[in-house]
């Protein structure tokens, strides 16, 4: 059973825009937004006034002064005046968060037409106030000290996921090479180099390591920038075919670490599934994946928590070139996290676009040819808030 027999309507993706990603130093969160959604409302072929609804996925958290940019988008233009607009805020899952507030709202009938908004200002704030506020997203390390931030809470689940299975650090290494290979053709990229396995590798001067056993090639930049799309229960006559949202599911995890199985991320596996039923497909039906890779290890798990391998045989995916460009199941032909960047609030929603261009034939050197179905994962704190969305052409 699809999203529309479940429940007799429509969820398109009909239009689309996305900010390119990285150091953004001219750019003010004003401007990213007004960019993106300007360039979405035109994609999608409509004019402002026609937008009933307005979410924005900003996860912020003390990273900037401005707490509350819910209007910023009426900046676009004055027929915006009076819509409503909500921030939606799930940690590094903030920007499908909002997606998904935005479906609910063309499920229940109150809106016809959604902006979507993912936005981020990052890089501006030093990289104490950056690694305060994410760690403001994990129940054990909010408003304590650390040397290595988020990465360290990855890098232990490194350590756990070695202890159960084995060595990973040269899967680790080929993962960050794939995308960085990606990444080249992907235009709103930051890291845009071809890095190589033997660096990505290898700790040296230019990768050392950031918290044992994960490089700085291990590990996603902190970043500006901003992505938008809009939801539509019909067509709207838009610069591109649109994108049916064929299913969608959302599971959190317990907050405490004690409570959760470090390397199972079982709340993710379970709202990978309930997309996927609610889809009415099965992994042999998507072409491709976007998945959150916020660090290598978080990729190499994802490819057991969505059944691709099984527990402790990720490496399988990497290995056999299952998750390459052209294999089986490409994962993160964008560069992913890693090499395109990860402005928190904007990347669930960027992940939504970047598959809505795919699955359009727009995606330029990023095209997979004959794309028809993907999904869209993505994840807040370390493995807690949990979004993945089934998308597929019209």
């Amino acid at each position: 059973m699809s999203l529309k027999e479940q429940f007799g309507k429509d969820v398109l993706l009909t239009g689309w825009g996305h900010s390119r990603f990285g150091k953004l130093a001219e750019e003010t969160l004003e401007s990213l937004i007004v960019q993106v959604a300007t360039e979405a409302i035109g994609n999608a072929g409509i004019e402002p006034g026609q937008i009933d609804e307005i979410y924005i996925g900003q996860f912020n958290s003390g990273m900037m002064p401005l707490a509350f940019p819910s209007s910023l988008a009426l900046q676009v233009s004055p027929a915006l005046a009076n819509v409503p607009s909500t921030r939606v805020e799930n940690a590094c899952a903030s920007g499908s968060a909002a997606f998904q507030q935005g479906t609910k709202s063309l499920l229940a009938g109150t809106a016809r037409t959604v902006l979507v908004i993912g936005a981020e200002k990052m890089t501006h704030a030093g990289a104490d106030v950056v690694g305060a506020a994410l760690l403001g997203a994990d129940y054990d390390m909010a408003g304590k000290p650390s040397t290595t931030g988020f990465t360290g809470l990855f890098a232990e689940v490194a350590k756990h996921y070695e202890k159960r299975y084995g060595p990973v650090s040269d899967v680790l290494g080929t993962i960050a090479a794939k995308n960085h290979r990606n990444g080249v053709d992907n235009p709103y990229a930051q890291l845009r180099k071809d890095l190589g396995e033997e660096f990505c590798r290898t700790v040296s001067d230019k990768n050392p390591m950031v918290a044992d056993p994960l490089r700085r090639t291990d590990c996603s930049p902190v970043s500006d920038g901003a992505a938008a799309v809009v939801l539509s229960v019909s067509p709207t006559g838009g610069a591109t075919a649109p994108v049916r949202l064929a299913g969608f599911g959302q599971a959190n995890d317990f907050f405490p670490a004690e409570r959760r199985d470090p390397t199972a991320f079982a709340a993710t596996r379970t709202s990978w599934q309930r997309a996927m039923a609610m889809a009415g497909v099965g992994l042999a039906d998507l072409d491709f994946a976007e998945v959150h890779d916020c660090f290598t290890i978080a990729e190499l798990l994802m490819y057991e928590a969505i059944g691709l391998a099984e527990p402790g045989q990720g490496a399988r995916a990497i290995e056999e070139g299952w998750v390459f460009k052209d294999g089986k199941l490409p994962i993160n032909v964008s560069g992913g996290l890693k090499a395109k960047g990860h402005p928190v609030g904007a990347t669930g929603v960027s992940q939504h676009v970047i598959a809505a261009m795919q699955l359009t034939g727009t995606a330029g050197d990023m095209q997979i040819a004959g794309a028809r179905r993907a999904a869209v994962q993505n994840m807040g704190g370390v493995g807690i808030a949990n979004y993945v969305s089934v998308l597929e052409s019209v």
